[in-house]
């Protein structure tokens, strides 16, 4: 399908060109987002006629989303979840959470802006990009921790889902030899004691 783009689009072009584009992503993206027309030659006078004020708005959209990046841009928000020795979490962090949190912070960002491949779904800082507008896009980190405290120490850099699992194995392997000491009986702790250094002790005659 060829359409006549509204606004910039990434990997497509600028205001007003013609472009070619899968059928799909015209109907499910393009169109009912306003960002293109179907470049009918209705639509193609209707732009011409729409021109000048379009290229206005989004210059007045791009200086409003200028302003804000500077207020957002390298910011961090915190995320306190839920999750296991390893880091992975026992749910999933999604775009919503994260405009929540910008919204919080006071920063009005919406969901679609936030430039999320998949949900987050271990502990750390992620960086994400944020599009304010389509010529304007800025990053920001989620620091997604298990208390207030690991989220101080991993803005540090310390990388805890490391740590964590370094700990819970050495507690593991602790844990076995304290078994295997106490599945001993008293003979053979006796007998232990009573064994020269590299040598067996006799087997009992009793």
């Amino acid at each position: 399908m060829e359409v006549i783009l509204l606004e910039r689009v990434a990997k497509l072009g600028q205001i007003g060109d013609k472009v070619k584009v899968k059928d799909g992503f015209a109907r499910n993206f393009l169109l009912p987002n306003g960002k293109a027309l179907r470049a009918t030659e209705a639509n193609k006078k209707k732009f011409e006629g729409m021109k000048a004020q379009i290229e206005a708005q989004n210059l007045e959209r791009k200086s409003e989303a200028e302003a804000a990046a500077k207020k957002i841009d390298g910011k961090s928000v915190i995320l306190i979840r839920q999750a296991g020795e390893t880091g992975q979490l026992y749910g999933s962090v999604s775009t919503r959470d994260i405009a929540d949190a910008l919204t919080t912070d006071g920063f009005t960002v919406e969901r679609r802006q936030i430039v999320l491949n998949a949900p987050i779904k271990v502990i750390g800082l992620h960086v994400l990009p944020v599009a304010l507008h389509p010529e304007v896009e800025v990053k920001i980190t989620v620091n997604v921790a298990r208390t207030p405290d690991e989220a101080t120490r991993q803005a540090r850099g310390e990388d805890l889902s490391v740590a964590r699992s370094d700990e819970h194995e050495a507690r593991a392997e602790a844990k076995i030899e304290a078994e295997k000491f106490f599945e001993q009986t008293p003979e053979e702790l006796k007998e232990g004691a009573e064994t020269p250094e590299g040598g067996d002790a006799e087997p009992s005659k009793g």
